[in-house]
């Protein structure tokens, strides 16, 4: 009897630590992209996206709590139009030789229930850090059947003003604003 109470009690302890335990995820960089769009001379809206994004994320939807720690490579910037990268990969815009890296901190997430809806942090851009919300309209997590791991995806979306950052070049003619939309997987730990 001792020996299944024991037991009993040592299940219980670990199912206990595993729902107050935060779940640690690693941004996977394949099914990450953040992407852009701003106002070209009031012409057209000009799209893009940054390739290379790693990071971790903690998530407790039981605690309503969690973390997120991204960071976006500034060069990895792309447009499909090899000029403009370079241009904006330039001192007019993100500076990237100066300033390599573009990070989202927070750790202040917003859940419903168990759905993870938003998330409040510091946005690091042109060495200028601001306070960035994040609203995340899609959030899932699961069992990915391709590789066969824990998987959590989501998309969030922001807009800055870019002048904020210390990125002014040519405003207002090419928009101040931009939109910011983060399509983003990560694997469990």
């Amino acid at each position: 009897m001792m020996k299944t109470s024991f037991l009993a009690l040592m299940i219980g302890s670990t199912l206990s630590i595993s729902a107050i335990a935060a779940t640690t995820y690693t941004v996977d960089p394949r099914h990450t992209f953040p992407s852009f769009e701003i106002s070209h001379l009031g012409f057209s809206i000009q799209r893009g996206r940054f390739d290379r994004t790693s990071g971790k994320v903690k998530l407790a939807p039981d605690k309503g709590t969690g973390s997120i720690n991204i960071m976006v490579e500034t060069a990895s910037i792309s447009t499909g139009l090899a000029e403009l990268e370079k241009h904006l990969r330039g001192g007019d815009f993100l500076d990237a030789a100066r300033y390599p890296k573009i990070s989202f901190v927070s750790d202040k997430l917003t859940f419903n229930k168990d759905q993870l809806i938003a998330a409040d942090g510091i946005m690091t851009l042109h060495g200028v850090s601001k306070s960035v919300h994040l609203a995340i309209d899609h959030f899932y997590c699961g069992m990915n059947l391709i590789t066969m791991k824990n998987t959590c995806g989501a998309n969030a979306t922001t807009t800055i003003k870019r002048s904020d950052f210390g990125i002014d070049k040519y405003v207002p003619k090419v928009g101040d604003e931009v939109k910011i939309a983060i399509q983003v997987e990560a694997t469990k730990d």
